[in-house]
Parts: structure tokens; sequence; C-alpha cells
């Protein structure tokens, strides 16, 4: 049985509730090119500083660091694998009180969305 999850207050989000492996469990693609890595990606393991992304047929690695902007202190994933350089704003994190569980939405600068999920 799930675990109940919780909103996590984005202006106060710890980076390492970010870390670890996450799943994707949905996604929009809107104008994003469907044979991008990102939009093919079944998985994301986030260790400080370093970036591993799994898709059918290929494994990537780079780097990943959290920016927030100045206004909001809204926090954003800077991505960078190979030539690539994305942006995405975290508008949820919820996570159940052991930490055990956790729901990632994510909204990419190429107007994707993605949801990742931890176990």
């Amino acid at each position: 049985m799930s675990d109940v999850l919780f909103d996590v207050n984005l202006q106060q989000l710890p980076d390492e509730f970010l870390t670890g492996v996450w799943r994707v469990a949905d996604r929009v693609l809107n104008q994003t090119d469907p044979t991008s890595a990102l939009a093919r990606a079944v998985q994301f393991a986030l260790q400080p500083g370093q970036l591993e992304l799994s898709a059918p047929g290929l494994h990537d690695s780079g780097r990943w660091r959290v920016e927030r902007d100045e206004l909001l202190n809204r926090p954003y994933l800077e991505l960078y694998l190979g030539q690539q350089q994305t942006r995405a704003l975290v508008t949820r994190l919820r996570r159940s009180r052991s930490g055990s569980e956790s729901q990632l939405s994510l909204y990419f600068q190429s107007g994707m969305e993605m949801q990742l999920t931890q176990p």
C-alpha cells in the first residue's frame, strides 16, 4: 500500500530531495522532438552533480544542478547531456513522511511535461 504523499514547499526545497533514481511515470511532449533522449527517457538517476539517463537502446550521462529564480526562489533543474542543455521548472514535489516515496513534476523549456516517481 502506498504512503500518503505531501506537497513540499518548493521555495524551501532541499536539493537532496531531488537525488536518487526516478522512473518516468508520464510525459506530454507538446513541441518536443519525440526522438530526443529526454523524450524517450524511462529513468533518471540524479546523484550530486551527476546525471544518468536511461531510454530504450540508450544510456547517457551528464551533469545537473539546481538553479533558483531571484524573484520567487522557484527551483529549476539545469540538465547537461552531451551537447544538449535544457532547463526544467520543478512544478511540484510530493513525498511521503518517511521519504520512501516521491512524485516530481517538471516543465521543460520545450513545453514537455514530465511526471517522475520514486522508488
